[in-house]
């Protein structure tokens, strides 16, 4: 994905949240990457004041927004 034409999707107040849901949109075809202002990890209390952002392409913005809102109507304890 090139950083020119990326958006961003959504911003979490932790790195592992943003993973998370980095990781369900790339198991469904849409690349995705995230991006803290935390010093490269030295400060992680950073991504609390300034958020973890979550990126795709603009392209893709709309089925990412759709596949990370059908994930939270899944219900607890919901398995396959």
């Amino acid at each position: 994905m090139n950083l020119d034409d990326a958006v961003v999707l959504e911003t979490f107040p932790n790195r592992i949240e943003a993973e998370m849901a980095a990781g369900l949109l790339e198991s469904e075809g849409v690349p995705a990457m995230v991006m803290a202002d935390d010093a490269g990890g030295a400060y992680p209390s950073l991504q609390f004041v300034r958020g973890v952002r979550l990126m795709v392409a603009a392209e893709d913005a709309y089925r990412a927004r759709e596949i990370l809102k059908a994930m939270e109507e899944v219900p607890d304890g919901f398995t396959e």
